[in-house]
């Protein structure tokens, strides 16, 4: 079992190394490139569509389950994870506070990305026999490819990867983070949580992609509010460090030689560290590019692919730029970042992150973080329950066991805040970095019907703004 726990450790770090990383921020620039950089000139539209009241409610014409609000929440429920309070601490750690700094441009031509996946899922989606849409991009890859032996077959490991990662990286790691966040600020038994957190997620994942959404479009705004006002406080707590804070975070993003910065304690870091850590967390909390929100985005109810591609889209700047960028900022200005613990091991992970907290906001901090780690974990796993089934539903080509998987997946839940199994979180990491290969194929392959579809929609934004 530790011989096995060594090699899957080993493929884990090789299939996330630079050339996945290389493939999935290239994938991103050469998209955002080839679309000329209408996802940046649009994101101001973009984020106005995601808050305006017609995004919450089915309008007229067009066709899907939910509204586009609780399309876009239901796919940062699975993306607002534990990834924006753990991994943006351990990025920091590993590659020093410029970590952040290499989030943001991940994140900024992930946008592209993200949008390009959700916009063709809903393109190319498709109503199963109980009358509900099904999509993402095994259905893209199995429509849009010429090839179409190599469209099924692409298809259908995206769609095995994904029911892999379902279980894995989407359910038993985070019940697990769960459990000993409330095990360690709370005191309360693993196995209490398991079965509470079970029970809860029976109810709201047997009622299938309709509540889940309304479960989402409530939670995830709730959660993300309630974390980043919070942040706010210890920023502004710690105000008299935040310009050298963010000093740090630019000097050590840029630096060649391996530097130490004011707040840092004994982190140092140079350019490359910086770049490698601060790209694959940014990718890993954001998922552009995986491929896991345009399942989601295909069950939108709208008129028109590119609309909802756009609304899906802001996912990337909410989950990166906004809720990570507070994570950040709370530890490079608290100066905890470097900071050891008894046994003299530095603090890292969701440890560091209580500890900015606590500079401020005291015991309450701590609560408040493991509020917020509760919650980000307990909602990626209802979003990627979603995820999972479709990919479950793809592969045996009828929707007819969907509550069969519903109820396992359910029950695993209690698994996961039970036990901690690092051999499960690096087989579904793995999992999580293939999937984004078909995908990243079929984003490339299908780049030029991406922009011209943007192109089109260009004269549909001008109509709109010449309306109001």
């Amino acid at each position: 079992m530790e011989a096995m726990g060594e090699v899957l450790k080993v493929v884990d770090d090789f299939v996330w190394g630079p050339v996945m990383l290389i493939l999935l921020v290239g994938t991103g620039i050469f998209l955002t490139i080839r679309t000329k950089f209408l996802p940046w000139r649009n994101l101001g539209y973009a984020l106005k569509s995601t808050l305006s009241k017609e995004a919450r409610t089915k309008k007229e014409g067009g066709a899907g389950d939910i509204s586009p609000f609780s399309a876009l929440t239901t796919a940062l429920a699975a993306t607002i994870g534990t990834g924006n309070i753990v991994g943006v601490a351990t990025a920091m750690v590993s590659g020093g506070p410029g970590a952040l700094v290499w989030m943001w441009i991940s994140a900024a031509f992930g946008l592209t990305s993200k949008f390009s996946e959700c916009m063709l899922a809903i393109k190319y989606r498709e109503v199963n026999e109980n009358g509900e849409m099904s999509g993402g991009p095994m259905y893209t890859m199995k429509k849009a490819f010429k090839n179409k032996a190599a469209g099924s077959v692409l298809g259908w490991l995206f769609a095995l990867f994904a029911v892999i990662a379902s279980f894995g990286i989407g359910n038993l790691t985070q019940a697990n983070s769960i459990s000993e966040s409330i095990n360690a600020t709370f005191g309360v038994s693993p196995v209490v949580v398991g079965v509470v957190l079970t029970i809860i997620a029976l109810i709201i994942i047997v009622g299938g992609i309709k509540w889940i959404s309304k479960v989402s479009s409530v939670v995830v705004p709730f959660m993300a509010i309630f974390y980043v006002i919070g942040g706010i406080i210890v920023i502004i707590g710690n105000i008299q460090n935040v310009p050298q804070g963010i000093c740090d975070i630019f000097k050590m993003a840029f630096s060649v030689q391996a530097v130490g910065g004011g707040l840092c304690g004994s982190i140092t870091a140079a350019m490359m560290n910086a770049m490698r850590f601060g790209v694959a967390r940014g990718v890993f909390s954001n998922e552009a590019g995986m491929g896991s929100a345009a399942i989601t985005a295909a069950a939108a109810h709208t008129d028109n692919p590119v609309r909802q591609g756009y609304i899906n889209m802001t996912g990337t700047f909410w989950d990166t730029i906004v809720v990570c960028t507070i994570t950040g900022l709370c530890i490079a200005s608290s100066g905890v970042l470097g900071a050891v613990d008894e046994s003299g091991a530095m603090i890292k992970g969701a440890a560091l992150t209580i500890l900015a907290f606590k500079t401020v906001l005291g015991e309450l901090g701590a609560v408040l973080v493991t509020i917020g780690i509760a919650l980000f974990a307990f909602s990626t796993i209802l979003g990627w329950e979603y995820h999972g089934e479709k990919a479950f539903e793809y592969i045996l080509n009828t929707p007819k066991f969907n509550m069969v998987y519903r109820i396992i997946f359910s029950l695993i839940a209690y698994v996961g805040a039970t036990t901690a199994l690092d051999i499960v979180w690096n087989f579904s990491d793995i999992a999580n970095a293939l999937m984004a290969i078909p995908n990243l194929i079929c984003l490339l392959y299908l780049s030029g019907e991406i922009a011209k579809d943007m192109e089109d929609f260009q004269e549909v934004i001008k109509a709109e703004k010449a309306a109001k």
